[in-house]
């Protein structure tokens, strides 16, 4: 019988836009608030937000081809190409789709996910069982949003939170002992309410009632999130240490989703995971959605800051309500 094989990360790759917009600059659309208000509370300085002429599409395309490159695998060897995202370029065809062509990945599958913030982490879950399927496989993950499209800079709480932006990882066998540890996924569904957009969808289809109404734009309990993750995360992250045999002291780096550097300070309190680097991009890039941990894990990994057999455990959570965790033993080619 043939042995599963370990799957680890072969490479990756992100891409921001241009245009950066500081705190400055959005407390001039951005009502009642200031730029040492947005930084106090969140350690945020400055986001980026798409050009008019880039979809998601277009930041998900060169995540891609980035990690691509820095796999050395080209396009046509890709078998799966997973995409992440709640801000698709449009409701068909699937964003993976327009990915595919651009990159040239003629032979993959490609397929859209949404999981919200945690979708980066679900991917790399979906990833791992396809390869086990198929040994030989390579799966392209990518995860990308543009929440500038959909923010209300009328709410404060949810406008001086998000930027754009794309990650993606390319996945395959590894040899032992690197590669995905272990997975952890939950979906605590009675607690959808607390991130949502009202329409748009076959439950509320869009009309000029409903955009009037502002119902198209991106809606969040704060406190609610905040409340579930300090709650619900750190549980999530000692089960998956625990079956992995590891414990927090033993984790050399942390990738978290990027939702709010306040509260990303109190879950590195709570999962005791204090001794560990804890990477964060959230300073310059804001909450780029399900983009962030990838974003932040190709910053660390380009900057030459994850070392061969390094154990990184990375962590999204977001709507749904949703919370991914994956443990890597990190391969350096």
């Amino acid at each position: 019988m043939q042995s599963t094989p370990r799957v680890g990360i072969l490479g990756t790759g992100s891409y921001v836009p241009e245009h950066e917009v500081t705190n400055e600059a959005l407390v001039e659309r951005v009502t009642d608030t200031t730029a040492e208000w947005i930084s106090r509370k969140t350690l945020i300085e400055a986001r980026r937000f798409a050009g008019p002429e880039e979809a998601t599409s277009d930041l998900a395309t060169r995540a891609a081809a980035a990690a691509l490159e820095s796999a050395g695998i080209a396009a046509d060897r890709v078998d799966y190409l997973i995409v992440s995202t709640s801000t698709g370029d449009s409701p068909q065809p699937p964003t993976a789709s327009l990915v595919q062509h651009a990159i040239g990945a003629h032979r993959a599958a490609a397929f859209d996910i949404n999981v919200v913030c945690a979708g980066f982490v679900f991917g790399l879950a979906l990833a791992n069982s396809l390869i086990a399927t198929r040994p030989d496989a390579v799966v392209l993950v990518v995860a990308a949003d543009i929440y500038s499209r959909i923010l209300d800079f009328d709410d404060r709480r949810t406008a001086i939170l998000f930027g754009d932006g794309a990650g993606a990882a390319v996945v395959g066998a590894v040899p032992a002992p690197y590669g995905l540890v272990d997975l952890e996924l939950v979906t605590r569904g009675d607690e959808h309410e607390l991130i949502h957009i009202k329409a748009g969808g076959s439950r509320l289809p869009a009309s000029a009632e409903t955009v009037a109404d502002g119902d198209h734009f991106f809606r969040m309990n704060g406190r609610g999130v905040r409340d579930f993750v300090m709650a619900g995360v750190p549980p999530v992250l000692e089960a998956l240490l625990k079956r992995a045999g590891v414990t927090a002291g033993q984790v050399d780096h942390f990738v978290p989703h990027q939702a709010n550097g306040v509260m990303i300070q109190q879950l590195v309190d709570a999962a005791g995971l204090s001794s560990a680097r804890t990477h964060l991009v959230l300073d310059r890039y804001g909450n780029t959605g399900s983009a962030s941990a990838a974003v932040a894990l190709d910053t660390a990994a380009r900057a030459g800051e994850l070392g061969a057999g390094d154990l990184v455990l990375l962590a999204g959570f977001g709507g749904g309500m949703s919370v991914g965790a994956a443990l890597l033993r990190w391969y350096a080619a």
